[in-house]
């Protein structure tokens, strides 16, 4: 999951004395993502079983294997008739049909037959159908390739595929597909009896990993020891690794000089709130993201950070994956220069925005009752009310 060699790591480490005195500078959000893109890579296509390939990402664009339909067929249940033998049928004059066919929706047309009457159109008389309507050439039928024609486009490379899409490839004929494997994605849980410690962060960050493309390979919990964090920071077996919790620059916040101790820590200290105490490196050429353990500021920074990995590393788009709301705060959303603010907000019953809790609040409560956030950028002292902005909403 590493970068080709050509990556350059960053000029310096955007981080300072992580044990001791604090920040002495934070790494702009850009810089991340920066670092992000040119070390996460999605892994190489290979071809799954039609059936395992639900949510994974198409690598190729895949065609039609045929017509669709195979042939001229039934659209509706009723008759199969030739469209000339009901002309002038009406209920006053109702027109024998010697060569209609029962059908249903679905069954190949008969030859010589090019419509289908719906029973409602037609009558019983003895052994005999009789007409009531009459029928144009083609009604109630579905053409031959009227879906998709042979080698016809399906679906594009780069698709996530749904439910529906596995139905419409079946159809077409495909039994498998050249996919992007799920990355496999490690959370390691640094605890220890501060409060927010991680272990409660497991399922949250769980569902996030496989919200954006990744397959959880396993959730660990580990104590605040940096020699037992950079072991598991050097274990094979994952394409991506999440640790949450320690991340500070206490003399207890191991993760750091863990993560620098088992490979590198490339960016430690992010200008973002919440979450600003995130990191970023990699350990034996598996890339390392550090969460903070504040539940809320964890949540921050995987939106932000972590979460833009995962989908890069399962070869979706990188950007934010949370439809968007345009609305007009009803009071100001409050914010520091120096920081990009992640603002949870809510949408007031007249439709406008207005705050859920400030960014340096902690704790998902708020996040709970919030309908999404707003981004206020790191040269913004916040947005005054009756302004225009685009809300990302929680899924």
């Amino acid at each position: 999951m590493t970068a080709p060699p050509s990556a350059a790591p960053p000029a310096a480490p955007a981080f300072h004395d992580v044990r001791g005195r604090g920040f002495s500078r934070r790494s702009t959000l850009d810089a991340a993502w920066d670092w992000i893109d040119g070390r996460v890579v999605p892994p190489s296509a290979r071809p799954l079983p039609l059936a395992d390939c639900g949510g994974l990402v198409l690598a190729e664009a895949v065609g039609a294997v045929g017509d669709w339909p195979p042939s001229d067929r039934a659209a509706t249940d009723g008759y199969a008739v030739a469209a000339a033998d009901t002309l002038g049928a009406s209920s006053y004059n109702p027109v024998p049909l010697m060569g209609a066919v029962a059908v249903v929706a679905g069954d190949p047309l008969p030859p010589d037959c090019d419509a289908v009457i719906p029973y409602e159109a037609a009558q019983a008389a003895g052994p005999f159908v009789e007409a009531v309507d009459a029928v144009a050439p083609g009604s109630g039928v579905e053409r031959r390739g009227a879906w998709m024609a042979d080698g016809g486009p399906l679906l594009p490379a780069g698709r996530r595929l749904r439910p529906a899409d596995l139905g419409l490839l079946a159809a077409a004929g495909h039994r498998a597909l050249p996919v992007l494997p799920a990355p496999r994605v490690r959370i390691l849980l640094a605890g220890g009896p501060k409060a927010g410690a991680p272990e409660q962060l497991g399922d949250m960050l769980a569902a996030l990993v496989r919200r954006d493309g990744g397959n959880v390979e396993a959730v660990v919990p580990l104590p605040a020891d940096m020699d037992a964090l950079a072991d598991a920071f050097t274990q094979p077996g994952a394409d991506l690794i999440l640790s949450a919790g320690r991340t500070g620059t206490g003399p207890d916040d191991a993760a750091p000089p863990a993560l620098a101790k088992a490979g590198g820590l490339d960016l430690h200290g992010i200008a973002m709130r919440p979450g600003g105490s995130a990191g970023l490196g990699a350990a034996g050429g598996t890339p390392v993201l550090l969460l903070p353990g504040e539940p809320m500021a964890a949540l921050a920074a995987y939106e932000l950070l972590a979460g833009r990995a995962v989908r890069r590393a399962a070869g979706l788009p990188a950007a934010l994956p949370h439809a968007t709301v345009q609305a007009v705060t009803a009071r100001k959303l409050v914010s520091e220069i120096g920081c990009l603010d992640l603002h949870r907000v809510r949408l007031a019953d007249d439709g406008r925005l207005e705050p859920a809790a400030s960014p340096g609040w902690p704790g998902l409560a708020a996040a709970a009752r919030a309908d999404g956030f707003v981004l206020i950028g790191a040269d913004s002292e916040g947005v005054p009310d009756g302004v225009a902005v685009t809300m990302y909403r929680f899924a």
